[in-house]
């Protein structure tokens, strides 16, 4: 197997484009790609673009009919059914939307098929993690689910056991819908808890279908959630439940919109607790999938000040070069989004909280913190089902 990374992009995914006053600005794609040339991070990694995914492989997840829905509305916009969540305010059809769609569903089923073949370990798609998209639907800013899509490419080439971690502010739905009756797929979603949040859904009682219980994991987290309790939540029942599952292969979602500046949600989590956690689910793929690690964007609507710095930290860890939180961010970098966008662009790769701590769970818990009783509703939910101690 081959030790490089690989980073999946194509300068044409950023058309996927709803619109000038739409929070899914694709310049964060722009600025992220250059802020990893910037870092020299590219030199670690084989830079690979993949075709976009064909109709049998979008049929993997996506209904037929809905397929077609999304091409009527790409070649006519105007026309766009909203009864497949199309021609939307969240989901606003434009001309070119299922090329461009289906280009991007098309790198990260290139990840899991360069990462199942062996001829990368790790790779990665920050285009993608788009996991709102439901088997005949559009959704929360999602065409085509090609998260889902990379896992049922994975199982259709043969894997027996593969688990999703999902670290978006939004509640995974679409990627848990798609396998909410399959004991193969183990999906885990941290994200705000859905009284206060889209898509209201993440409950921890959430947890498969009867053939597959307990193959759905809900950590549903109060809103002003910060680094110590992100962590803690994340530690408290991530870990386990994959050396349990022994996954052959890890794909993880990293939508920015943890992040303290998010203007759509409501968490308090710093850039360095993301890099904690993204480091993390690399060492999980490690402990427990043999290396073998595809690594999503997703959300993230901070689009300077967080989106190209988080993922730029996850392309480094996924590359072997950790880029030190520390580190001056490049001036021509700065110099760059200034000439884009007219804002300010951080100074250093960190938010100033890196080392970050948390308490970890096994050292007890306080049943009358709002946290905790979150991350005891989903150990007592799931851990039994799974035959492990909540």
């Amino acid at each position: 197997m081959s030790g490089r990374a690989q980073l999946m992009w194509d300068e044409a995914v950023t058309g996927y484009d709803f619109g000038r006053d739409h929070p899914m600005d694709p310049v964060r794609l722009a600025l992220t790609r250059s802020l990893v040339t910037a870092l020299g991070l590219d030199r670690d990694v084989n830079v690979v673009a993949a075709k976009a995914a064909g109709e049998s492989t979008l049929r993997l997840v996506h209904r037929e009919d809905y397929i077609d829905a999304v091409r009527a509305a790409s070649a006519d916009p105007e026309a766009a059914d909203q009864s497949y969540g199309l021609g939307t305010l969240d989901d606003p059809a434009f001309a070119g939307m299922h090329e461009v769609s289906a280009l991007i569903a098309g790198q990260s089923v290139g990840a899991a098929e360069a990462v199942w073949r062996g001829e990368a370990l790790h790779a990665v798609n920050f285009a993608g993690g788009l996991h709102h998209a439901m088997p005949g639907a559009a959704s929360g800013f999602c065409v085509y689910n090609d998260a889902a899509l990379a896992i049922a490419r994975l199982l259709e080439l043969g894997a027996e056991r593969v688990a999703y971690i999902d670290v978006d502010v939004h509640h995974g739905d679409g990627v848990q819908a798609a396998f909410w009756e399959d004991p193969r797929v183990l999906t885990i979603s941290l994200h705000e808890h859905p009284s206060t949040l889209f898509p209201q859904t993440g409950w921890s009682g959430e947890t498969g279908a009867s053939d597959a219980e307990g193959s759905a994991v809900n950590v549903a987290l109060p809103a002003g959630t910060g680094d110590a309790g992100w962590l803690r939540a994340f530690h408290a029942v991530v870990p386990e439940l994959i050396a349990d599952f022994r996954p052959q292969v890890l794909v993880t979602q990293h939508g920015a919109d943890t992040h303290f500046e998010d203007p759509l949600a409501h968490l308090a989590v710093s850039l360095d607790a993301q890099r904690a956690v993204q480091a993390a689910c690399h060492d999980l793929a490690h402990e427990h999938a043999e290396g073998r690690w595809v690594a999503l964007g997703g959300g993230g609507y901070a689009v300077v000040e967080v989106v190209p710095r988080s993922w730029s930290h996850l392309v480094g860890i996924a590359a072997g070069r950790p880029v030190e939180p520390t580190t001056l961010v490049p001036d021509e970098w700065r110099h760059q989004v200034y000439a884009r966008t007219r804002q300010p662009a951080p100074h250093r790769m960190t938010d100033g909280r890196w080392p970050v701590s948390w308490a970890a769970w096994d050292e007890g818990y306080d049943p009358a913190d709002r946290l905790d009783q979150a991350i005891l509703a989903t150990r007592r939910a799931v851990f039994p089902l799974r035959g492990l101690l909540a």
